[in-house]
């Protein structure tokens, strides 16, 4: 099954500094049909304006990826963690047992980002903190694994079975890859592109699952973000 989310239909709240789009209820935004998929329960869209950004505030127990897409975000915790993240790097963090941080955007140009939710397998974890550069030269053509559940493949960890991978595709090209059909994978293009012959939009999301292989051709070139999850 391939369903595709249009980006027109996502819930939106623009707050002036923060301009959001909700692939899944959030928020104010509520839709019953729309409370995730498998272990995915978030996926934010966001805006942040220049010289803005999350005031600290608290999370526990949820796994949380900031993709960021043009820009940087600029992460200080409770845990004593600070980093900066440019445009095509991501930042992880386990909530666990509680952590309170703050994401700002400390740059002269609005930042572009996907927020990411995944539930965790492990409630009540030491809260953590990781980022990475992954240079985009290394995924094209093909999917980077960026983060995931195993601690022992190179990529960043998060407490939850999961991957995230990201991948860049030509326009006239494509690229493939496995699929466990009892699996839930969601994927946003950014670019035109069809999924197993389904057409999807820029920014548009495609919930995935009952596919043994999943093959991206794109019609325009293509920044790709796609999540595993159970």
């Amino acid at each position: 099954m391939i369903e595709i989310r249009k980006f027109d239909s996502l819930g939106h709240a623009d707050h002036g500094w923060l301009d959001a789009r909700h692939h899944f209820s959030f928020a104010n935004y509520h839709d019953p049909a729309r409370m995730g998929w498998g272990a995915i329960r978030v996926w934010n869209d966001d805006r942040i304006a220049a010289k803005s950004g999350f005031p600290p505030h608290p999370h526990s127990d949820m796994e949380i990826v900031t993709y960021v897409r043009t820009g940087a975000i600029t992460h200080q915790d409770s845990m004593g963690n600070t980093g900066r993240t440019a445009a095509g790097d991501i930042q992880v963090m386990s909530a666990g047992t509680g952590v309170v941080h703050a994401e700002y955007n400390l740059e002269d140009e609005a930042t572009t980002l996907f927020q990411i939710w995944i539930e965790t397998d492990q409630r009540g974890a030491q809260p953590g903190w990781g980022a990475r550069p992954f240079p985009k030269g290394s995924r094209e053509g093909s999917f980077q694994l960026l983060a995931s559940g195993d601690p022992d493949d190179g990529a960043l960890d998060i407490n939850a079975d999961a991957k995230v991978l990201g991948a860049t595709v030509k326009a006239g090209e494509s690229i493939e890859v496995g699929a466990d059909p009892a699996r839930h994978l969601y994927l946003v293009p950014s670019g035109r592109v069809r999924v197993n012959g389904v057409e999807a939009g820029p920014r548009d999301g495609v919930a995935i699952t009952g596919e043994g292989t999943v093959r991206i051709e794109a019609d325009e070139e293509s920044e790709l973000v796609l999540v595993d999850a159970r």
